[in-house]
C-alpha cells in the first residue's frame, strides 16, 4: 500500500485544484472526486500540466455512498481532504435546504464510508464563518462559535459531527481513532503563478476579488461596494485575505501534522488559516488599480444585511503546532489574480 494516497473530493474546485497541485509537488499521490456542479474537469489537466504527474478522477458525488465504497475499495487511500461543498453565503440564504443537504449530509455519507474502509485522517475545509460576533475584531479558535447564515451553519454542524466522531473513539479506545485537523479559512483569493488554475465561479461571483478582476477587464460593468457608514479606517469592511497557494500548504502541513507523534492517539482540532491582518473593500480597490495599472468602476451601495465591519484571523495556533504562516502579500495575491484572469478571460471555457 501507498502510505501517501490522498482522496480529495471536490478537487476540481477552486481550493481543491490548488490543494492537488500542492499535493502532487509534495510527493502524494492523488485521487479526485468531483460532481463538477460548479467545476470543470479542465482543471484536472491543467493541475496535471504544472506538476508533470497524473492524478485518478472520479466524477462522482460524495453523498453517493456506493460510488465512495467503490473509490476507498479501488484505491489505497490513506487520507482524505475534503472541499466538497456548496460556498456562497448569499445562495444558502435562499436554498437553505440544497446546503444541509450537500455540505452536511454528504460530509456524513462520506465519514461513514471511511469509518467502513478504516481510513480516518480527515483534514476538512471548514470557515471563519462558523465563528459569532465578538467584542474583539481578531478571531481565535477557542471564540464562541454562532454562525450567523446557513452556510457557516453548515460548517459549524460538520464540524460538531467530527468532533463527536473523535471523541467517540477516546471513549471506546479504538485502535486506529480518527485523526481530524478543521481548517477554519478566512478570505482565500489569488491563483496558482502560472495562470493555468484559478478561481472560476458560475455566473456572477459571490466574492470581492472575481468580482474586482471581472470589472477591470470589462466582464462587468461595475463593483457595488456594500457600505461605507462602518466604524473602519475608510467605512468599508476589513477582511483578511490569505493566498490560495498558501492556504493550501497550510493543508498540507495539518496532513503531516496527523500523520505525526502529535495525532498519536487521535483527536480533532481547530486551526485558523488567515494572514492575520485585514484590508478593506477600498484597500483591495486601490491596491489592485496600482498592481494592474486598471481602473475599477465602483459605486457605493447599502450595507448588507449580516456583514460584519471587520473581523480577521490570530493564526498563532497553525504556527505554533503546524509550523504554517502566510507568507504572500496582498501584491502577490492581486498579481496572482491577474495574471489568471488575462490569461483566462472567459475563465475555463
Amino acid at each position: 500500500m501507498n502510505e501517501r494516497t490522498i482522496l480529495v473530493t471536490g478537487g476540481a474546485g477552486y481550493i481543491g485544484s490548488h490543494a492537488c497541485v500542492e499535493l502532487l509537488a509534495s510527493g502524494y499521490q492523488v485521487v479526485v472526486i468531483d460532481n463538477l456542479c460548479n467545476s470543470k474537469v479542465e482543471t484536472l489537466h491543467r493541475v496535471e500540466r504544472i506538476t508533470g504527474k497524473s492524478l485518478q478522477f472520479y466524477e462522482a458525488d460524495i453523498r453517493d455512498k456506493k460510488a465512495l465504497a467503490e473509490i476507498f475499495t479501488q484505491e489505497s487511500i490513506t487520507a482524505v481532504m475534503h472541499f466538497a461543498g456548496l460556498k456562497a453565503v448569499g445562495e444558502s440564504c435562499e436554498q437553505p435546504l440544497n446546503y444541509y443537504h450537500n455540505n452536511v449530509y454528504g460530509t456524513l455519507v462520506l465519514a461513514e464510508a471511511m469509518s467502513e474502509a478504516n481510513v480516518k485522517q480527515l483534514v476538512f475545509s471548514s470557515s471563519a464563518t462558523v465563528y459569532g460576533e465578538s467584542a474583539s475584531v481578531q478571531y481565535s479558535e477557542d471564540f464562541p462559535l454562532g454562525p450567523i447564515n446557513p452556510y457557516g451553519r453548515t460548517k459549524f454542524m460538520v464540524e460538531e459531527i467530527l468532533r463527536d466522531l473523535s471523541a467517540a473513539d477516546t471513549i471506546i479506545g479504538a485502535q486506529s481513532p480518527w485523526k481530524i485537523a478543521l481548517l477554519r479559512y478566512f478570505n482565500p483569493i489569488g491563483a496558482h503563478e502560472s495562470g493555468l488554475i484559478g478561481e472560476d465561479p458560475n455566473g456572477i461571483p459571490n466574492n470581492l476579488m472575481p468580482y474586482v478582476s471581472q470589472v477591470a477587464i470589462g466582464k462587468l460593468a461595475q463593483l457595488s461596494v456594500f457600505g461605507d457608514d462602518y466604524p473602519t479606517r475608510d467605512g468599508t469592511g476589513i477582511r483578511d485575505y490569505i493566498h490560495v497557494v498558501d492556504l493550501v500548504k497550510g493543508h498540507v502541513k495539518a496532513l503531516e501534522a496527523l500523520q505525526s507523534e502529535k495525532f498519536k492517539s487521535g483527536g480533532c482540532k481547530a486551526y485558523n488559516l488567515g494572514a492575520g491582518r485585514g484590508y478593506s473593500v477600498l484597500d483591495i480597490i486601490k491596491t489592485f488599480e496600482t498592481v494592474t495599472g486598471r481602473t475599477v468602476n465602483y459605486k457605493i451601495a447599502p450595507r448588507r444585511a449580516g456583514d460584519l465591519a471587520e473581523y480577521f484571523a490570530n493564526p498563532e495556533l497553525a504556527y505554533k503546532e503546524l509550523g504554517w504562516k502566510a507568507e504572500k502579500r496582498l501584491d502577490d495575491m492581486i498579481a496572482d489574480t491577474w495574471n489568471w484572469q488575462c490569461k483566462n478571460p472567459e475563465g475555463y471555457a
